[in-house]
């Protein structure tokens, strides 16, 4: 047990540090701590924990440690893989805010802060092809991407509005 809280306390340490951009761009990195590297869930299986995660508010991350932590080791799992996301990246801020308010209009800082936005934006396109490979399985789950598309893009709908929908209509058609 205690090997299996330390490994969630490095598995989402190690995510939640390396995860630069905030929420969307963690979630790569906690991917491959919990499918790839610790087995602790398969695609599928993080997939609907993404999906279960994005339509309850607040950060991702602190959700996918929760749901995982909790799965791999009850109650304390989900606290030690919390404590993994929340108390690095807090301490980091305290200790560096006062240099980052400094330098905020560095060219230095700007110029790193424009390399790594690339790279950022193709990890989150990874992983959003790595989980649609399966979560396309029929015509009516394309339907649903394509009024998603449209809900977001053209009539401008808020995103909890769109998911609390997709899962009433999922409850109807897919149960």
């Amino acid at each position: 047990m205690l090997s299996q809280l330390w490994d969630l306390l490095i598995a989402f340490g190690r995510a939640s540090n390396l995860g630069f951009g905030g929420g969307p761009a963690v979630i790569p990195l906690i991917k491959i701590e919990v499918v790839e590297r610790y087995h602790w869930m398969t695609n599928s299986e993080f997939t609907d924990a993404l999906a279960v995660g994005n339509a309850l508010p607040g950060p991702i991350a602190t959700k996918l440690a929760g749901y995982v932590g909790y799965q791999e080791a009850g109650w304390l799992g989900a606290l030690v893989a919390n404590i993994g996301v929340i108390l690095p990246t807090a301490l980091a801020v305290i200790l560096l805010a006062r240099v980052l308010m400094k330098y905020s209009n560095s060219p230095v800082l700007k110029g790193m802060l424009k390399g790594v936005r690339p790279v950022v934006v193709v990890l989150i396109a990874q992983t959003a092809l790595d989980m649609g490979s399966g979560s396309f399985p029929n015509l009516i789950t394309w339907g649903i991407a394509l009024a998603t598309v449209v809900s977001v893009f053209w009539l401008k709908l808020h995103p909890a509005l769109i998911i609390l929908v997709s899962m009433g209509f999922g409850l109807l058609v897919f149960r």
